[in-house]
């Protein structure tokens, strides 16, 4: 089935001339990344191609140069043949409403997408779709240069949490030792994913991990960032991700519960989780979803009751209890 639709999805890539490359909302490393480098492969057949993002990016992305060449807003619509969505559950997620009854590729790695597209590519067991978009090469014909190299290992790095994730599996790591063996650098990667921090950044990181709570056995981490907390140090909520990751370094530490104030009485929660303890399951429980290690949700409310409520009920949700 994979090679089948993959063969599917490059004979539909030649065909058209004119191209559109879209992501999600709230766009990460891997969603960005890999646009652009299957911009650069469909670019490499003398195909026409817009890559643009209904969102801004987050911290450090809008920072980097070849993030430049992709268009804030909505797709334009004529003489396109072809729009690819990435890592999109359904067209909403994307944000682009121009783009109607135009013929569509949907390629996510999430297993909560919902086929909409007119060729559908949905492999919950690849790490990242940049892992996914790898698999293209060959059946489209091309070779992966080192800029295309570079932008499918970033995706991938991303997307793994640099490779600490539980979705890295031997096949990513076979998929980037192909990159680096057509030019990308694993230091250089991460030196500039991993190492572009301001010291403003830094100081927001300790006010939030100032806030830190544990449960009572030790094993759930509470964390929390105000509007006014973000808005100090110049940084919008999204930039401030990586939070969860120095929480989730805590010994015994199994879910790290991230609240974010966006506007008075509302919060997006980032869940964060090790092994096989289920985010996805508990952020599905609010209305979100995600990976098994990295979901999200919505919820609306005073910040006190949330911080009492929510961790109490996903507790009870993994250990397969129902709250009354």
């Amino acid at each position: 089935m994979s090679q089948s639709i993959k063969v599917e999805i490059a004979r539909k890539i030649i065909a058209s001339k004119n191209v559109a490359i879209t992501i999600h909302l709230r766009p990460d490393g891997d969603a960005i990344y890999t646009s652009l480098a299957l911009a650069g492969m469909i670019e490499l057949l003398g195909k026409k191609v817009q890559v643009v993002s209904h969102d801004p990016f987050p911290f450090p992305f809008f920072e980097f140069s070849e993030t430049k060449r992709i268009k804030i807003g909505q797709i334009d619509p004529v003489d396109l043949d072809l729009v690819i969505l990435l890592e999109c559950a359904d067209v909403t997620r994307s944000g682009q409403t121009k783009i109607g009854r135009l013929p569509k590729i949907n390629i996510d790695h999430h297993y909560s997408n919902s086929p909409f597209g007119d060729l559908n590519w949905i492999d919950p067991q690849a790490s990242a779709v940049g892992e996914m978009v790898y698999g293209l090469a060959a059946p489209l014909g091309i070779k992966i240069t080192p800029e295309i190299a570079v932008f499918l290992y970033s995706a991938i790095f991303s997307d793994t949490g640099s490779f600490q994730f539980s979705n890295t599996t031997g096949q990513t790591f076979e998929v980037c030792h192909q990159l680096v063996e057509s030019g990308a650098s694993p230091n250089a990667v991460a030196e500039k994913l991993l190492n572009n921090n301001s010291p403003s950044k830094i100081k927001l990181l300790g006010r939030i991990l100032s806030t830190l709570q544990l449960n009572e056995a030790g094993n759930m981490a509470l964390i929390t960032m105000l509007i006014r907390d973000r808005e100090e140090f110049g940084f919008k909520e999204v930039d401030i991700e990586d939070a969860t990751t120095l929480a989730r370094s805590i010994k015994g530490v199994e879910m790290v519960i991230f609240f974010k104030e966006i506007s008075p009485g509302e919060f997006r929660v980032s869940l964060r989780s090790k092994g096989q303890t289920n985010a996805a399951l508990a952020a599905e429980k609010f209305g979100g979803g995600g990976h098994v290690n990295a979901a999200g949700f919505t919820v609306y409310g005073q910040l006190e009751e949330l911080l009492k409520r929510i961790p109490g009920e996903i507790e009870d949700l993994l250990k397969g209890k129902t709250r009354r």
